[in-house]
């Protein structure tokens, strides 16, 4: 595991988006598992500046959801498939037919569950960016997932709910339900990439990297995979009194 320690926001940004670029240049046919929520925002948007500056294209590459709410309006800003779209997909050269992801309306959420695994097995993804909520889950796996999970139909924790409340109007508004893929997915990965920000991750970092390695710390599954790398800004790494800074 490489733990890469940024002085801000912003370079964590450009440090993640470094190594996401090395694998869109380094893989004929890319395919790259890709996360929401706030923490990619800045990594986005580095990968869409480095594409509109034209040294990067992703017309190859195929983008693979992490998860989907379930019961969202498919035009909904907040479905994952739509955060994607308005901060990446449709700002660069991907092809309209290259993102994929669970369809969280569909009437059987448990075949569709299924099917979204097949998909992502079958692509074999080469590198999967993973976010970290406060509780540790990654994903939609919440503490006392199983480490072999595979792509399922999940229960938000209250936690989860409120800290992703303020994507919307109210707590009410929050899907209750997701699709999301399994730890077992995510480990099937080739690479994985884990961003965190801000001070709030401190902890959720330090039990995921060097607490013990448990399904109550979702997050330290990772530890179980041979090639990881770990990007972090000053705040989120303030607990790991070893963490190895390289910008």
């Amino acid at each position: 595991m490489q733990v890469f320690i940024a002085a801000d926001a912003a370079e964590a940004a450009d440090k993640a988006a470094d190594i996401v670029e090395n694998v869109v240049r380094s893989r004929p046919r890319p395919r790259l598992g890709m996360a929401t929520g706030s923490t990619m925002v800045g990594v986005y948007q580095s990968l869409v500046d480095r594409y509109q500056a034209g040294g990067l294209s992703f017309a190859e590459t195929s983008i693979y959801l992490l998860d989907e709410y379930v019961g969202l309006d498919c035009d909904h800003p907040q479905a994952f498939r739509n955060v994607i779209r308005a901060g990446l997909a449709d700002l660069v050269d991907l092809r309209d037919d290259a993102l994929f992801g669970p369809d969280g309306s569909s009437p059987d959420l448990e075949a569709e569950a299924q099917r979204y695994e097949q998909l992502v097995t079958e692509a074999c993804i080469d590198i999967q960016l993973l976010g970290i909520g406060g509780n540790g889950h990654i994903a939609f796996n919440e503490p006392g997932s199983s480490f072999e999970g595979l792509s399922s139909v999940v229960t938000l924790s209250e936690k989860t709910r409120r800290d992703n409340a303020r994507f919307f109007a109210s707590i009410d508004d929050v899907p209750r339900q997701a699709i999301s893929q399994g730890i077992g997915t995510i480990l099937r990965a080739r690479a994985i990439l884990l961003v965190a920000l801000g001070a709030h991750k401190a902890r959720p970092i330090c039990d995921a990297l060097i607490g013990p390695v448990s399904i109550e710390s979702p997050a330290s599954a990772i530890r179980l995979h041979p090639d990881v790398s770990v990007v972090l800004d000053a705040g989120a790494a303030s607990l790991l009194p070893a963490a190895r800074s390289e910008s």
